[in-house]
């Protein structure tokens, strides 16, 4: 008669671990349970930690990239960016989020975007694949140079960190923030002559001319409303961080340049994802002289919005 097994208990025998992987493995509960009491002892006030995340939504620098939009199924959908969902993770407290390439092999990537609330030890996690390719309008490149591996990661890792975020931050905290972003856009709305520049200029960039951004508010530039310069904002950050294709919102005949734009966030995705790793005003500077100027205007907020936290630390 065979004895009666535990249901629970392990059936796999005990197998001795490496010297160095038994002392991965207690640094890394250390520091799990070092960061839970650290929380706990610190909680967050929630009155203080949502007058910071609308304070924050209240800087025009990023409400103009706070929101994204697409269309999809006939229906224009819009929703909070990974711009935003950062700055609500930062001043909501006691979070932990971010994007580890977990395995690298001949053509793909595993790789994993968790975000985790330590105070209510909440974490949602997504892991996924990432083929090393790069598809334009009708090819696939397959990408060996490390520089565009790491971006085509970091790209990809963003999106789902995002969805991270936002599931472990209360969604009227979320709604709350989005509401003020979009009355910062709303009251702060550049229609001054230097402002339709400006605009114009951004989604030259990505490929959009003049013409183009007229026909679609179907009227001259220079008369454009408020209300168009907050949606056309929301249109240039959804194909700016590669949530639509600029021939989703604009028609782009030949020659036009949209056609054959590719979201520049790819070669972007990496700076950001370095600035997010420094901690000195130094470092910072150094990381800036690496960048070349044109780009500068593209990473402005990212670099201010960092530069502002350092030195709130400091």
């Amino acid at each position: 008669m065979n004895p009666l097994l535990n249901p629970f208990q392990s059936q796999l025998p005990n197998q001795p671990m490496g010297a160095l992987a038994n002392t991965d493995q207690t640094r890394a509960i250390a520091e799990v349970q070092a960061a839970m009491m650290i929380a706990r002892l610190n909680p967050r006030n929630q009155v203080q930690a949502m007058d910071r995340i609308l304070n924050a939504c209240t800087r025009l620098s990023l409400a103009e990239g706070a929101m994204y939009q697409y269309a999809k199924g006939g229906q224009e959908v819009s929703g909070p960016s990974i711009r935003l969902a950062e700055t609500i993770a930062q001043n909501w407290g006691n979070i932990q989020f971010g994007i580890r390439e977990l395995d690298q092999r001949e053509g793909e990537s595993t790789v994993q975007s968790y975000a985790w609330d330590v105070e209510t030890n909440t974490r949602r996690e997504a892991t996924f694949q990432v083929l090393h390719v790069r598809a334009s309008k009708n090819t696939i490149k397959r990408l060996t140079d490390p520089r565009d591996i790491y971006e085509v990661v970091a790209n990809q890792g963003a999106r789902r960190l995002r969805a991270c975020i936002l599931a472990v931050i209360p969604g009227d905290v979320v709604e709350a923030a989005v509401i003020q972003c979009e009355a910062t856009l709303r009251a702060k709305a550049d229609v001054s002559p230097e402002g339709i520049m400006n605009l114009i200029e951004s989604f030259h960039k990505i490929g959009v001319s003049k013409e183009q951004l007229e026909l679609r508010i179907q009227r001259r530039i220079y008369s454009i409303q408020p209300a168009q310069v907050v949606a056309a904002r929301k249109i240039y950050t959804s194909i700016r961080d590669g949530m639509s294709k600029a021939e989703d919102w604009f028609e782009c005949g030949k020659g036009s340049g949209c056609s054959d734009y590719v979201a520049q966030d790819h070669q972007h995705a990496s700076f950001r994802a370095a600035l997010r790793e420094i901690d000195s005003l130094e470092d910072l500077d150094h990381l800036i002289d690496n960048i070349e100027p044109k780009e500068l205007a593209w990473l402005h907020a990212d670099i201010e919005q960092r530069q502002a936290e350092i030195t709130r630390v400091a």
